[in-house]
């Protein structure tokens, strides 16, 4: 037989292979329609009873991303079984079974960020909308989606982080609370009264409206012997946020400093003794200095 018979005979065979099946491959595109129809009919019917809960924007979005990949995943088992009658779902979730376990060393960290966004969705602890720090990165959380999350810093920048890396890693959650403690260091000299010193700072502080005085005390210690200094470690109770930490820290440096002034208690800056070994020569006066 000639090779071109031969080609004829192998291009008239996968045509005919092609004509049968083309009523189940009809049917499987009609049955794909059918699932996007009925992914977009389950995600609308889950949105309307999600909105009617408490739970939180991510977490309803989790639930819709969820609902829609059940449904997708039934759909196209459906189809590969009316293409191919030789399939049954049994044989198709071993297939996945044996495939997942090669995709899931392939995308190792696809799949650990995937994990490890869902538990994050789960948290009560960070929310969008709380300042966080992780490793350096510190900034406001806007978005946690599955794989990621959105992290806008004070300075205007947007950092993505993979959702393993807040999950492996301490997170410091500045706002979980309504208010937070700041604290500065306040010197003054050594010939100042500690007990007035401590008493000026501390009325000052009170008088300050960044402060929160009725929950929370304002304290002042003595600290330590500095260089050229009493200093005091001053504290207080502030709102959460960053912006709320930096306004109340202008207004109680503003306020401690025009207090200790209008006492009449130094503030010093270091001073500097020079001890020479030898005395010093002194220049003879010029000419011109003597006139």
């Amino acid at each position: 037989m000639e090779p071109i018979q031969i080609l004829t005979d192998q291009l008239r065979q996968i045509a005919r292979s092609a004509v049968e099946l083309l009523p189940q491959v009809i049917v499987a595109t009609v049955l794909i329609l059918v699932t996007a129809l009925v992914s977009k009919l389950v995600k609308s019917g889950l949105a309307s009873v999600l909105r009617r809960t408490k739970l939180r924007r991510s977490l309803k979005e989790l639930a819709l991303l969820l609902a829609s990949i059940l449904v997708w995943v039934l759909g196209l088992m459906i189809a590969a079984v009316v293409v191919f009658p030789g399939l049954t779902p049994a044989s198709i979730l071993a297939g996945l079974g044996i495939g997942s376990v090669a995709i899931g060393f392939a995308f190792k960290d696809v799949f650990e960020n995937f994990l490890a966004g869902i538990i994050i969705l789960f948290r009560r602890e960070m929310r969008i909308g709380d300042h966080i720090e992780c490793l350096e990165i510190e900034g406001e959380v806007t978005h946690i989606a599955i794989r990621e999350s959105h992290i806008a810093r004070t300075d205007g920048q947007l950092v993505i982080v993979p959702n393993s890396m807040l999950f492996k890693n301490p997170v410091i959650i500045r706002t979980d609370g309504p208010l937070r403690r700041v604290t500065i260091i306040c010197g003054v000299a050594y010939d100042v009264d500690v007990d007035e010193a401590r008493e000026v700072m501390e009325n000052a502080v009170k008088l300050c409206e960044t402060v929160e005085t009725e929950q929370k005390p304002v304290q002042i210690f003595a600290q330590e012997f500095g260089s050229s200094s009493i200093n005091f470690e001053v504290t207080w109770w502030t709102g959460s946020k960053p912006v709320d930490v930096r306004r109340s820290k202008d207004e109680v440096i503003t306020a401690v400093k025009r207090a200790l002034d209008e006492a009449g208690l130094e503030i010093p800056f270091p001073y500097r003794t020079l001890t020479f070994k030898e005395p010093l020569p002194i220049a003879a006066p010029t000419s011109d200095e003597t006139r």
